[in-house]
């Protein structure tokens, strides 16, 4: 009987314990595949990556002018030119995205650019432009003003990668949930940690704010804490993995790629293979685990990167 009892006992635990990590898997969320787009004429449209079924989220690259009083202006590459009204055009692929369940998102910064914050109130200004002119809203001359047309993009995804405003991008994040609490906001910090611009561990920070959805930390261009080509030590990479997993405030936090080697030129290119059998594994024990991001769908066009991983995230 004592015996029958012990047995019991240990089939409600097991029971218990499965049922509190499907309870944990599912509060968490499928893991997403995530990619940049905007940045290469030859990628193919923005509706065509949509319709690849591969992501989940597509953020357009970038807003490269924004903050210190500026108006803001949006660079596409090779695909259109906002200034002349010439993307308009693609409110109709942004459509055709959201109606495949595509979450798009408008990335500010980048790698080259003019841009930074120089108080709160540059901050909320910046918020007011991106909800009337990209988002929810509507500036005062009407639909006709806006530099992809009528439709309104899903939120915003912070780069930044220069500049001395770190303690403002908090209030910018605040001020967007302020006109809708379901924007969908990210960020891209770079591994190093804290990141310089994004945080955390400086007050009023981005990734401080507790506000942010996602995190695709830059896992490439940085040696101290990237995939070694070299020895195919993956340590550096886990370790830093593990700090940023253990210090996010919210959010899930994905591991941001490059999908090929020609898309970073300092390093971090994980072949396809190990990744499958030597890091999922490893950083899909985090409870924050959120996926993967690809920069960018040029280089993952090529490469075929994303559908090699896809079924194993």
């Amino acid at each position: 009987m004592a015996k029958h009892s012990s047995n019991m006992k240990a089939a409600v635990t097991c029971s218990f314990l499965l049922m509190m990590l499907m309870l944990a898997a599912s509060a968490r969320g499928s893991p997403i595949l995530v990619t940049y787009w905007g940045q290469n004429g030859n990628e193919g449209t923005l509706s065509d990556t949509c319709q690849s079924g591969l992501y989940n989220v597509v953020i357009l690259s970038f807003l490269y002018i924004f903050g210190e009083g500026q108006t803001p202006q949006l660079n596409l590459a090779g695909h259109c030119d906002p200034s002349s009204g010439g993307c308009q055009g693609l409110s109709s692929d942004i459509s055709t995205c959201q109606g495949l369940g595509v979450r798009l998102l408008l990335s500010l910064g980048g790698g080259a650019g003019t841009y930074d914050l120089t108080d709160a109130s540059d901050a909320t200004n910046v918020a007011d432009y991106l909800w009337n002119y990209y988002l929810g809203g509507n500036p005062s001359g009407g639909a006709g003003d806006r530099p992809l047309g009528s439709a309104g993009l899903d939120g915003i995804d912070l780069d930044i990668e220069q500049g001395s405003g770190i303690a403002f991008y908090g209030a910018l994040l605040q001020a967007l949930k302020n006109y809708d609490s379901g924007l969908v906001l990210s960020a891209a910090p770079q591994c190093p940690f804290p990141d310089a611009h994004l945080g955390p561990d400086t007050p009023g920070s981005a990734v401080d704010s507790g506000l942010l959805d996602y995190v695709w930390v830059q896992f490439y261009n940085n040696p101290q804490c990237q995939y070694s080509s070299s020895s195919g030590d993956t340590s550096a990479l886990l370790s830093s993995w593990n700090q940023w997993s253990s210090s996010l405030p919210s959010g899930s936090l994905l591991m941001g790629l490059p999908a090929s080697s020609d898309a970073a030129p300092s390093g971090g290119f994980i072949p396809s293979d190990t990744l499958i059998s030597s890091v999922l594994p490893q950083i899909k024990t985090s409870s924050n685990y959120g996926g993967v991001m690809l920069y960018s769908r040029y280089y993952d066009g090529i490469s075929g990167y994303g559908s090699s991983i896809k079924s194993s995230l």
